[in-house]
């Protein structure tokens, strides 16, 4: 079971935004297989489904599933070749959506032992506001924030002060 207590800033942030936009009686889409944050909404009283561990960048039968009141997308279509196309069809009307911001002094995250576990987009804001407007959707409410790491350096000051993720709640009409 998952602590009552987030351990990261960026879940605090993220459930704290759910909270905000969606209401109990939604039921929602979690793009992603089963995590420790669907389990968390569950907990809260949320109605969660979790997609099984499809391909999303050949396989989007399951945003096209009209049962949904709300797509969830936490850290995921950074991971995806064709965003575009996975957006456009997601038959929900409303959508709340993560990603990692592009940092300027750090490469994108690509992870040593997992292939699947590499970030193929990192975005600028305006990029992915950009995304979301020309698939359809209007914004709502945004938050960016940072991600700081308990490092000494120049790139891990350079993280108290970089927003590293952007937070969207946006409609389709």
């Amino acid at each position: 079971m998952y602590s009552k207590h987030f351990p990261h800033k960026r879940y605090r942030i993220t459930q704290e935004f759910v909270d905000k936009h969606l209401d109990h009686s939604e039921k929602i889409l979690d793009l992603g297989v089963d995590n420790p944050f669907s389990e968390r909404l569950r907990e809260q009283g949320y109605r969660v489904d979790n997609t099984q561990g499809e391909d999303l960048d050949f396989d989007l039968s399951v945003v096209q599933n009209e049962d949904y009141d709300v797509v969830t997308a936490f850290e995921i279509i950074e991971h995806l070749l064709n965003p575009f196309s996975l957006l456009n069809e997601i038959k929900s009307s409303k959508l709340l959506i993560s990603v990692p911001l592009r940092l300027w002094f750090a490469k994108a995250y690509q992870s040593k032992t997992d292939e699947r576990d590499r970030h193929f987009h990192e975005f600028e804001a305006w990029q992915f506001r950009w995304l979301l407007e020309k698939t359809g959707w209007r914004i709502i409410d945004e938050v960016q924030f940072t991600n700081p790491v308990n490092k000494i350096g120049f790139r891990p000051l350079l993280r108290r002060f970089t927003p590293r993720y952007i937070l969207i709640y946006a409609q389709k009409p």
